[in-house]
């Protein structure tokens, strides 16, 4: 078989008689032939091919990378590496992510209205168990509900650790930061993966035995219908 300008010439017979062919006649015949199932029965499946052009794009990104960083592929595994350690070293310090305050699910009451009497009863008992977090957590819940029963805030299902000090500090203003530090600590015990100590739980429970025995101001007072 020949080819010539546009057509493919093909001897055939005994007498070697030329039959010419045109090329896209013999084109759509090779594509016939060569469509037969039986030429394509090893092929790789659609998986197996988008699998093989992943890795080589993985392969062909190391490439660039390793081609563009000092070292090769030694100075790049050097920067991953660095990378991994420094995020590691970050998450160490800073804790497990803490979500704004006032987030949806940030309730102070997730377990439904008790007494103060019934939190501080709740937080000795984690507090001789060494349990420090949820000691913390009850506490803090034992000081805003018993600002609530003497009036000093309203009540308020959904009401936050964050909201409640700043509500109280109108009334009790020489204990803003108190308050402030106290919701704190219990945010991040609570929200952001800190572990409490005994000190902190200590403060906590300090400051709730002084608001027991706090007045409130008088304008505050008056303003939000707590007796003087």
């Amino acid at each position: 078989m020949t080819v010539t300008g546009g057509t493919t010439t093909a001897r055939l017979g005994a007498d070697d008689t030329p039959v010419d062919i045109s090329r896209v006649p013999a084109r759509e015949a090779a594509e016939r032939e060569l469509s037969d199932p039986r030429y394509h029965e090893n092929d790789p499946n659609l998986l197996q091919r988008g699998l093989d052009r992943f890795w080589e794009w993985v392969g062909d990104l190391f490439d660039a990378a390793s081609g563009a960083t000092p070292g090769g592929v030694i100075g790049l595994v050097v920067v991953a590496l660095l990378v991994i350690a420094a995020a590691a070293a970050l998450w160490w310090r800073l804790g497990t992510p803490q979500r704004a305050p006032g987030a949806t699910g940030d309730s102070l009451f997730a377990d439904g209205p008790r007494t103060a009497r019934a939190h501080r009863e709740a937080a000795a008992r984690h507090a001789s168990a060494g349990r420090w977090n949820q000691a913390v957590q009850e506490r803090t819940r034992a000081i805003v509900r018993a600002l609530e029963e003497r009036a000093l805030l309203d009540p308020r299902p959904g009401r936050t650790a964050d909201e409640a000090a700043a509500e109280a500090s109108r009334s009790l203003p020489a204990h803003a930061d108190d308050l402030r530090l106290a919701v704190r600590v219990f945010d991040d015990v609570t929200y952001g993966g800190r572990t409490a100590d005994e000190p902190a739980y200590r403060r906590i429970a300090e400051l709730d035995t002084v608001l027991e025995r706090t007045r409130p101001t008088l304008d505050s007072a008056a303003a939000s219908g707590a007796p003087a």
